[in-house]
């Protein structure tokens, strides 16, 4: 058996190989079959608006292009493993290159050395991360801000062996893996399932936000118009509780000082 290492290269070179074949058709091709994509970025658009954009696994640059055109102001990135898919982007993306930097590399760590993205999007990306796909989802969390959002659509399973093997063929896993993690790695999230022709598939929407840090809650009972009510050793002392947020319960601390 080869080691973990050496099968993840195949993978990629497969892949590579894969979509130097595709590129100069893909958009042709792929239209009636990859659903949701715009009705995800509208999502993103209705309730966000990003100034730094990473997109992973960003193809020909469809989605990119859209993410341009509704958010004037940001900053593009795009990234993928195909550079013969990069280089149908780069000619689709030219009159966004002031502000479009694409990256040739596998998501296997982030692309900021610090939480840096307001927004990560994987376009029927993460299906074909095999594997791979868990340390995506790691690397985004990395990369993005606090408060930031991760948006993803994806195919999300079949009754179908024989659609499932097919699938497989192409390099997509299809068995219902991928919004399980993405739940787990951003609990604060909304999701959706849709059927695809009559059912034989379908594919996910999901938005999950980045934790904001938790600032402490200061209130001070005296400051309020409380009347010290707390002696120690026989002198006044004023009391203050602290409130800290926690998912699931709040932490109080109580703080004395002399009057």
């Amino acid at each position: 058996m080869p080691p973990p290492q050496a099968d993840t290269q195949g993978k990629h070179r497969a892949l590579m190989r894969y979509y130097r074949l595709h590129a100069g058709i893909y958009d042709l091709t792929r239209w009636s079959f990859l659903r949701g994509r715009e009705a995800l970025v509208r999502r993103v658009a209705a309730g966000y608006t990003p100034t730094r954009i990473l997109e992973v696994g960003c193809g020909t640059g469809k989605n990119l292009g859209h993410l341009g055109r509704l958010f004037p102001q940001a900053q593009l990135w795009g990234l993928d493993l195909s550079a013969a898919m990069l280089g149908v982007a780069g000619k689709k993306l030219a009159g966004l290159a002031h502000r479009l930097t694409l990256v040739q590399a596998a998501y296997d760590r982030p692309v900021a050395e610090e939480p840096f993205f307001d927004l990560v999007v994987f376009s029927y990306a993460l299906s074909m991360f095999n594997p791979g796909w868990e340390e995506a989802l790691k690397a985004a969390g990395q990369d993005l801000a606090p408060g930031g959002a991760m948006a993803v659509v994806d195919f999300y399973d079949s009754n179908s062996p024989i659609f499932k093997h097919w699938m497989a063929l192409n390099h997509v896993r299809l068995d219902g893996h991928l919004l399980p993690g993405l739940k787990s790695h951003f609990p604060h999230h909304e999701a959706t399932i849709r059927p695809a022709y009559v059912g034989l598939w379908s594919y996910f929407l999901f938005i999950g936000r980045a934790p904001l840090p938790q600032p402490d809650l200061f209130i001070d009972l005296v400051g309020a118009g409380f009347k010290p009510a707390l002696f120690f050793i026989g002198r006044p002392v004023a009391a203050a509780w602290r409130v800290r947020p926690a998912p699931h319960h709040y932490t109080i601390i109580l703080q004395l000082s002399n009057l």
